[in-house]
């Protein structure tokens, strides 16, 4: 027989295995909470079996959200994950943006902002899982959908396609990416769960051996987790490669959309890999917004249709800088500084109507409290800030930039620049002597839009609208000067090849080509910022100027920093920068009137801020504690 302790041990046995049984059986429904600090000897990974997804063996349900973490500062990524759990989400969602880790060519950049492994890293210790989408396209709304501007040196280039000059220099930066990737995938101890192979290639399809080639580049560099594609309903059957899965992506929950991904890929489960929760806005338009209960409705029939779902955007962020994207179909549109995208938090990272409506709905779906929403941080009103001092273009450029000599125009992509890399954002002048006036016509060769003087005398504008001016006659020779700015490549659709900015070609007056240019670049780096503080011919700003000039204020802080938005009122067109930090551009045309300022960038005491105007210039600029994004329009 066995003794009585051996008894007592056996029933301990029983009831500790009853207890397993129980909570595993609980396990498989209450999938929220597996969470990567809570999974270890992880062997199996995210599998697929039939309609079902199973994490390590158990049936796992995908709550996503999309946050960027080159959209958001730094200091703000964890304020972020915290609110996306208790939104009762178990998955984030980011693309990798190429051109912002290797912006000149063989340099790469993971410090900072763009340290891709303390994000994800940081997804981990908050119970995320993650989703990787690392391109090399990303689309996002973002310059060139994410692709380096110095890959358009090639004249022969074709993007996204098997072309011996892009693959060459994808697997160069995937040899450097993916050592920061593989070990932070879930088989090795880390939050990714599945990668993503290209981005939306069906709606691009220019070469049937393209998606074959990254999903080669990513499994021979270590890549072992699920792999992904991500398409709209027309691209799905165009963008597949074997042995991926197939996800959708739309807004409007069309009668079988979901259905029709069983007639690419059978018995496999359903995902919506981007559920649009709001959308993106161009200047010269309205800011658009998505109704908050129809989003959740939609949410709900997805959820209830079995499929996993990932927010897109859970919070969009800023298009800080120069990053912008653009459209081009019957016309170019370019995209605004703000990626609000009305999305379920706001720019700024505060809470919405969606939030809440969809923080219920989850929690009913998982069964049990999700943890409190993390405080909204407090956004300050600092008031009116005088820009004080000024100093015109034409002063600054021979002291701080040297000029590029060229018979004919240079594109922005082929200037000698940054180790042979060329210029990727902002602004080019290009300088020539004219004897005369007449007829200047462009031949569609402004890329984007140029401000046309002589001498320093204003004359018009040039872009993809107004291709010819007239010069005004005047006595002996001129300087024509055209100041180009790049407004922001296309980010989608089949012109990618054709980004190229500055000139592009021949400048004709008269119908005679401009020859013998000098070409100034203007990127305005930080290098170029803090030459600009020292530089003299800084004067007071008289009752009246106009661009294009540099204006200099300050901001005075007395307490610890907070958020706030630069309201322009009064200002035309231009870029901000404060304390080094390049806020993006405003433009009095609209929708978007205010800039977001993150308290992190900001200092106790005094804060500089610099004004790039290109012609109308106030006096001063406004800092408020709300945001004002434009008259708003529902989306259809």
């Amino acid at each position: 027989m066995w003794p009585c302790g051996g008894r007592r041990q056996r029933r301990f046995g029983g009831v500790a295995l009853l207890l397993l049984v129980l909570w595993l059986l609980a396990r498989r429904f209450n999938w929220s909470e597996l969470v990567p600090l809570r999974l270890w000897g992880r062997t199996l990974g995210l599998q697929t079996e039939h309609s079902q997804f199973l994490l390590e063996g158990m049936p796992f349900r995908i709550f996503g959200g999309s946050v960027h973490y080159f959209r958001v500062p730094r200091e703000y990524w964890e304020d972020r994950m915290l609110k996306m759990k208790a939104c009762g989400l178990n998955t984030l969602t980011t693309y990798v943006p190429w051109n912002l880790h290797e912006q000149t060519r063989g340099k790469f950049d993971f410090s900072e902002n763009l340290d891709l492994q303390a994000f994800l890293s940081l997804a981990a210790k908050n119970g995320l899982w993650v989703i990787l989408r690392p391109g090399p396209y990303i689309c996002s709304e973002w310059d060139l959908g994410g692709l380096p501007s110095w890959l358009l040196q090639d004249p022969e280039m074709q993007l996204r396609t098997t072309y011996k000059g892009f693959t060459e220099a994808v697997d160069a930066y995937f040899d450097h990416l993916m050592p920061i990737v593989v070990p932070l995938q879930y088989k090795r101890g880390g939050p990714i769960i599945a990668v993503q192979v290209e981005n939306e290639y069906g709606s691009y399809a220019k070469d049937p051996n393209y998606m074959a080639y990254v999903k080669r580049a990513l499994l021979s560099r270590g890549i072992v987790e699920l792999l992904m594609t991500s398409d709209n309903k027309n691209g799905l059957s165009f963008g597949l490669v074997e042995g991926a899965l197939a996800t959708v992506n739309f807004q409007k929950l069309e009668p079988g959309v979901l259905k029709y991904l069983d007639t690419v890929q059978r018995d496999q489960p359903k995902m919506v890999m981007e559920y649009w929760t709001g959308w993106f806005d161009n200047w010269g338009g309205p800011h658009y917004v998505f109704d908050a209960d129809e989003m959740v409705n939609t949410v709900a029939s997805i959820l209830k249709l079995g499929a996993s779902i990932n927010l897109y955007m859970f919070h969009g962020g800023t298009n800080f800088g120069f990053m912008n994207g653009a459209l081009k179909t019957d016309e170019y549109k370019s995209d605004v500084t703000s990626y609000d995208y009305d999305a379920v938090l706001t720019e700024a990272g505060d809470y919405t109507s969606k939030f809440f409506k969809l923080r219920q709905l989850f929690s009913t779906i998982i069964g049990q409290p999700l943890p409190l929403p993390p405080m909204i941080e407090s956004k300050a009103s600092y008031g009116a800030i005088l820009l004080h001092q000024y100093i015109s273009l034409w002063d600054v450029l021979p002291s701080l930039v040297q000029p590029i000599k060229s018979e004919f125009p240079v594109n922005m992509e082929n200037l000698q620049l940054n180790d042979s890399s060329g210029q990727s954002y902002g602004y080019v002048l290009y300088e020539t002597v004219i004897f005369g006036g007449g007829h200047l016509h462009s031949r569609d060769h402004v890329r984007d839009r140029a401000q046309v003087f002589v001498n320093t005398m204003y004359v018009g504008e040039l872009d993809y609208n107004t291709v010819e001016l007239s010069l005004p006659e005047g006595q002996g020779f001129r300087q024509l000067r055209l100041l180009v700015e790049n407004r922001g490549r296309v980010n989608y659709g089949l012109a990618l090849n054709e980004q190229r900015k500055g000139l592009i070609g021949d400048i004709f007056l008269n119908k005679t080509p401009l020859r013998n240019f000098k070409i100034y670049s203007l990127e305005m780096k930080p290098d170029f910022l803090k030459s600009l503080r020292h530089t003299a011919g800084w004067s007071a700003v008289p009752d009246y100027f106009v661009g294009p000039a540099f204006f200099r204020g300050r901001l005075w802080i007395e307490h610890q920093p907070q958020d706030t938005f630069l309201k322009l009122q009064g200002w035309e067109k231009g870029v901000v920068f404060v304390n080094g930090h390049n806020l993006g551009r405003y433009w009095k045309i609209g929708p978007q009137e205010t800039l977001y300022l993150p308290g992190p960038w900001l200092q106790k005491g005094s804060n500089e801020i610099i004004i790039f105007e290109e012609r109308t210039a106030g006096r001063i600029i406004q800092s408020v504690d709300i945001p004002y994004l434009g008259r708003t329009q529902y989306v259809d």
